[in-house]
């Protein structure tokens, strides 16, 4: 088992551990922290499970952990890796089980003092707008037809229902959908679970703030972004809901038989996976890509019912293209990259 002095500082806040510390590493294990938070790498699993991805069949560089690291399925939360497509795996663990967890983030026009008479008006209206809690249902109904639709579109279905504006596609990654969805690789539980949650935030440590722009750290780029000192803002944090659980609790459970039939040894059966090109792998990644897909959807609908709110409880002082996105990026889910890795830190 690694120690904290088994890794070296590369930098001021990059620690690696040499892929000779364990004979079945294939590349480097590195941790992104300054020395306070290396020692919190150390007190779950973090560490064990980032040297454990090293060992993946077709890894480039490094396994990194961003320094939101936790420990996580397979994978650490906060976890990094590059694989290539030829020899390299797809793991739903290392995805995780809430594809496409993400936050957005909106924009307004107004200051602290203009807002702060109507927080408690917000925070209501807020919570009727923008659903929440385990099992929550969503602010919009769908067919199955329709799922089918949605999760194939991503924000161009909402686009089209009148639940989003073209700017909100184009300040979202990937304006909002992945390609290569492929609904008929998701499972009917998935699709059952995922109908009715559209446009909710569910539990855990999913939220939905209104904060305040307190200090700029970097004036140039807080103004591309259109940010600004004492400006409210809207956080919409969440993803794929029931849906994308599924979709990972399914192919968790059915890979394991993918990886003995490839011969894939691993450290820990969490990191069950399939060669990225192969029928196993473009089936999970066609279903990943539909649960990528939904996230965009879900929280642009939820985008749409902050703008509700606001509109409502502040009349005459905020309207619809009050609330811009500024900043919506997925978290979690496997880039595909043509061409070869030059530089990976």
């Amino acid at each position: 088992m690694a120690e904290k002095k088994d890794f070296r500082r590369v930098d001021r806040f990059i620690w690696e551990l040499p892929k000779e510390a364990r004979e079945d590493m294939r590349v480097p294990a590195r941790l992104f922290a300054d020395a306070e938070l290396l020692d919190a790498a150390f007190r779950d699993r973090t560490v064990d499970q980032l040297i454990n991805t090293t060992t993946l069949p077709g890894i480039v560089r490094y396994a990194m952990a961003m320094p939101d690291f936790h420990q996580g399925y397979g994978f650490p939360i906060g976890g990094v890796a590059a694989m290539r497509t030829d020899t390299g795996v797809i793991s739903p663990g290392g995805v995780g089980y809430d594809i496409n967890c993400g936050i957005r983030l909106l924009g307004t026009y107004l200051e602290q003092e203009e807002i702060a008479p109507y927080l408690q008006d917000l925070t209501t209206v807020l919570y009727r707008a923008c659903p929440s809690g385990v099992g929550g249902k969503g602010r919009v109904r769908v067919s199955g037809r329709e799922l089918d639709e949605l999760v194939t579109q991503g924000a161009r279905w909402a686009l089209k229902r009148g639940l989003a504006r073209p700017e909100d596609l184009a300040h979202t990654e990937e304006e909002g959908c992945m390609p290569g969805a492929d609904p008929s690789q998701v499972s009917p539980r998935a699709k059952e679970r995922g109908r009715p949650q559209v446009g909710s935030l569910g539990a855990g440590n999913h939220f939905l703030e209104i904060d305040v722009v307190e200090e700029i750290y970097d004036p140039e780029v807080a103004d591309a972004f259109g940010l600004r000192e004492n400006q409210v803002v809207v956080q919409i944090h969440c993803g794929s809901r029931g849906f994308g659980h599924q979709v990972c609790d399914d192919y968790v459970k059915g890979l394991q038989e993918t990886v003995r039939k490839y011969g894939i040894q691993l450290p820990d059966r969490e990191l069950v996976c399939a060669p990225i090109d192969s029928p196993e792998g473009r089936a999970y990644y066609g279903a990943m890509a539909c649960a990528v897909n939904y996230a965009f959807v879900n929280r642009q609908v939820l985008a749409m019912g902050v703008r509700e709110a606001f509109e409502q409880v502040l009349p005459g002082k905020v309207h619809n293209f009050d609330l811009s996105p500024i900043l919506s990026k997925l978290r979690r889910d496997p880039r595909h990259i043509e061409g070869c890795v030059d530089v990976l830190f």
